[in-house]
């Protein structure tokens, strides 16, 4: 993860050394050495009166104490840390997002955070986004070069970025009205608001773009072993209360990241968050029972699905529901299920003379829409679709059937109509035109969860099905 160096950083040193009382070079040190670096970007690191703080730095120094390592960290510019930890053999680089491009270069131990990334606006220029397609048709949006938000940006396609010097420039731009949007997550647009004398208030959360999870980044040359101490350390400090507290405290948030991650959509009656905030439908009802019988629990976090399906890719201790189990998707992860069975449908507007019954006259329409990393969107694909127009929204695909933008929309039986529903649509203006497929819907893991917690969930699963409860929970949410 990029982030911009603040003010204070300026006035400082090249590089800031802090010690603390860790421990002491002596016989019971730990026989590797490190050097620790980090950037100003508070609140995860940050220098307060010439000392070295932040979630980071305290979680840092708590694993070292542990460990018996002396603590020491170089503050420096994003990019020369980031180039450093990649050459440097004893090189250890902290906060760092964990992401597809990153995720071959280091070697991880985390996460320890997660940032909601959102699309801000100034609030006297306000600005309203339904989806990416919608931020690319702006003016222009501010990004810092390199970091993890840009990669994203820039790898979807975005032409409208505007490069700024750090956060601090980003929002002064922004206020200004030389940039239309920045993304940057609340704490940090907060720090930088507050840097300028301004307020949270002052700006507007346009769109939430994206979750990240925040990590320890090791040089690839660190043994594997010293790597899963440091992710032993992190464990018992998330089991034992002390990762939460020091979460509150810098984050002013209680969600520090749990030891498994658990992700879902808003893909209604499936998983939805409902109009009391909580998430729920059949789909979160079958983890939550799962969780129950295994006694051990997690915060659900809903998410869109392209980021999710990212996450889970890339992120150990991931698990990611509802997914359909397909070929393409078969070795990417670990599968619990199944948990249910849909038939995928190329739907179209009623009344609009569009008839398929085959792939093949599928292709020859003009436009297709699908629902980026759905199964069908990866299909359809894979079957040399070049007609398919996408976006990580249904709602987006539904209001382009429903306004002659595409000729048909890809969705499963099982949620199209609550999807209807909740746009103010009628089931009765579309027409389930051509079944494309039919498929189970499962619990998937990421392939570098323990092999031991998927067999759990499993058995957990069963049992719930042998007992009547699975029954239960479906007559719950599809009744005959």
């Amino acid at each position: 993860m990029k982030k911009s160096l603040l003010v204070l950083l300026m006035l400082l040193p090249a590089f800031i050394v802090s010690f603390t009382g860790c421990t002491t070079n002596n016989d019971d040190s730990y026989q590797f050495k490190f050097q620790f670096i980090t950037e100003e970007f508070k609140p995860l690191n940050y220098t307060e009166n010439g000392v070295l703080t932040g979630l980071a730095p305290e979680l840092l120094r708590e694993i070292c104490s542990r460990l018996n390592i002396p603590f020491e960290t170089r503050v420096l510019p994003w990019e020369e840390g980031y180039a450093l930890v990649q050459h440097d053999e004893n090189a250890v680089l902290y906060s760092i997002i964990l992401n597809e491009d990153r995720k071959d270069l280091f070697k991880w131990a985390g996460p320890y955070a997660s940032l909601d990334w959102l699309f801000y606006a100034a609030s006297q220029h306000q600005i309203t986004l339904n989806s990416l397609e919608d931020a690319k048709q702006v003016g222009s949006i501010g990004v810092l070069r390199d970091y993890a938000i840009e990669q994203y940006l820039v790898g979807e396609g975005f032409t409208n970025l505007v490069y700024c010097d750090n956060n601090i420039d980003a929002f002064d731009k922004l206020l200004k009205g030389e940039i239309d949007l920045f993304p940057s997550d609340k704490i940090t647009a907060e720090a930088a608001l507050n840097s300028l004398d301004k307020l949270i208030y002052d700006v507007t959360g346009a769109m939430t773009i994206r979750t990240d999870l925040v990590y320890f980044a090791f040089n690839k040359s660190i043994p594997d072993a010293v790597v899963a101490d440091f992710q032993r350390e992190i464990d018992v400090l998330k089991q034992n209360g002390t990762l939460k507290s020091l979460y509150q405290q810098f984050m002013h948030s209680p969600d520090a990241p749990d030891k498994l991650q658990i992700y879902t959509e808003q893909y209604p009656p499936l998983t939805f968050r409902n109009s009391f905030g909580e998430i729920t439908g059949f789909g979160t009802d079958i983890v939550n029972e799962i969780m129950k019988r295994n006694g051990s629990f997690s915060e659900i976090k809903l998410s869109l699905w392209g980021n999710g399906y990212e996450l889970a890719l890339h992120n150990p201790n991931f698990c990611l529901f509802t997914m359909d189990r397909t070929d393409l998707r078969e070795d990417l992860f670990n599968w619990v299920g199944p948990i249910g069975t849909n038939t995928t449908f190329f739907y179209t507007k009623a009344g609009s003379g569009i008839t398929i019954n085959s792939l093949a006259e599928a292709q020859q329409l003009n436009a297709v829409g699908t629902v980026s990393s759905w199964f069908s969107d990866q299909y359809l694909r894979d079957h040399g679709f070049t007609n398919i127009v996408s976006d990580g929204d249904p709602a987006v695909m539904v209001d382009k059937l429903l306004s002659g933008e595409i000729d048909a929309f890809v969705c499963t039986s099982v949620t199209f109509p609550d999807i209807l529903k909740s746009l103010g649509y009628q089931y009765s203006e579309v027409t389930p035109e051509f079944p494309l497929m039919a498929s189970d819907y499962y619990i998937a893991f990421s392939k570098n969860t323990p092999v031991s917690v998927v067999n759990e969930w499993q058995q957990a699963l069963d049992a719930a099905k042998s007992d009547g409860t699975y029954t239960a929970i479906q007559r719950k949410w599809f009744p005959e």
